[in-house]
């Protein structure tokens, strides 16, 4: 494979994914639908057979599916500097908007301001068990992945608090995989016009794991390394949608005691109800952060360290993904850790989300109407949003 020349130009990238950054409302899979209308129907970036070999391959490695698939696009567009524009683009509005919010969550303290954080957390409740029933369907659908799901959130509930058992449980999945999914298809794969060679692709996967390995295994670390690597762990893990980033981030930021329970879950449930990728809210948890490694500094932070693991894959998967798409084991290794991930979801679903938000009949009720909204009405996370806060509101005014 020799190196070519972008097609594009970096402006037109950065102003294409600006838009879709400000009106990609719907969560990770609506971003999808977007691209597709924005980058292939109306641009023709790509035509559709390579649209759907890249959305594969974004599925198939970890990571914010959504944004990598903007990277690719970017990246075949313009080269690095268009993959660049891409991401700063369709995640510059979020990031503002969760940054922002971060600095007006202390000056909610009064009643009707924290009836309106609890709403945020009923948010979180509705949309993650909308999220774990679309993914049971469709990352679970027969036996064998139930059972693999099923022992991943036993394993989860069970051992709560174990350091690094979400890793063990997704590296269990990936082992269970080869010997329990054996009636899953390949995808088959495609060669895409890059700017550079696959030498360049194994300096970034090796760049990956490298980074992993650290983040992983720290030895002596600053309190923004800290950050970094923690926010690094849940990018690189994150399978299967981008729901399962709750667990990840609860783990990397509740556990250790950064973040309260609440502030980690009203922060999720605002991110539902702005446009772009949802990992934007690192932007917000880092924001809240502490000392030095808050603010500024610390959402930027947090936001590169999330991001980055994904797009160091994606970029270093590219040229290998023919090759890649059309050996079983691997395909069988990530169904079931994709089966993994769905139990990781259910746990989190119980712990943190519903033992946190829904203290009674009240918050059920609410709860449970924003499902509804959701699953059967295919009202938008805007309308959820809305209802729980306001809800919750009138019924800190009028119900004692």
């Amino acid at each position: 494979m020799t190196e070519r020349r972008a097609k594009g130009s970096i402006s037109e990238v950065f102003t294409a994914f600006l838009k879709l950054g400000m009106t990609s409302f719907g969560g990770p899979i609506a971003h999808l639908g977007y691209f597709h209308r924005e980058l292939v129907v109306r641009r023709r970036w790509v035509d559709e057979a390579h649209y759907a070999h890249l959305l594969a391959l974004c599925q198939f490695l970890p990571g914010p599916a959504s944004s990598q698939l903007g990277f690719s696009l970017g990246l075949i567009r313009a080269g690095w500097w268009g993959a660049l524009a891409a991401f700063v683009a369709f995640t510059l509005p979020s990031a503002l908007l969760l940054f922002a919010f971060a600095q007006l969550v202390p000056l909610l303290e009064h009643s009707l301001g924290k009836a309106a954080i609890h709403g945020l957390k009923l948010v979180a409740v509705a949309v993650v068990a909308h999220g774990l029933l679309g993914m049971v369907k469709t990352l679970t659908p027969d036996t064998p992945r139930r059972l693999i799901a099923t022992a991943a959130a036993a394993s989860i509930v069970v051992s709560r608090g174990m350091e690094m058992m979400q890793l063990l449980v997704v590296a269990a999945g990936a082992v269970l995989g080869p010997l329990l999914c054996r009636d899953v298809s390949t995808p088959g794969g495609a060669t895409f016009d890059l700017v550079y060679t696959r030498r360049t692709g194994v300096v970034l996967l090796t760049g990956f794991a490298v980074l992993l390995a650290l983040a992983l295994f720290p030895i002596a670390q600053a309190p923004l390394a800290a950050v970094a690597a923690a926010f690094y762990r849940a990018g690189a893990l994150v399978f299967g949608g981008g729901h399962v980033v709750l667990p990840l981030l609860e783990e990397a930021v509740v556990t250790p005691g950064w973040l309260s329970t609440d502030e980690f879950l009203a922060g999720y449930g605002a991110a539902q109800a702005i446009p772009g990728p949802m990992f934007s809210l690192s932007a917000f948890l880092g924001a809240r952060l502490e000392g030095a490694q808050g603010g500024f500094v610390g959402a930027g932070v947090s936001l590169a360290a999330i991001f980055l693991p994904g797009f160091l894959l994606v970029a270093g998967a590219l040229p290998f993904w023919r090759a890649l798409a059309r050996r079983r084991e691997a395909v069988r290794a990530l169904a079931g850790v994709n089966a993994a991930v769905v139990g990781l979801l259910a746990a989190a679903l119980y712990d943190p989300v519903w033992t946190s938000a829904v203290l009674g009949l009240k918050d059920f009720a609410i709860a449970l109407i924003g499902f509804v909204l959701l699953a059967f009405t295919r009202a938008s996370t805007l309308v959820v949003v809305a209802w729980c806060v306001s809800a919750t509101v009138v019924a800190a005014v009028f119900i004692s």
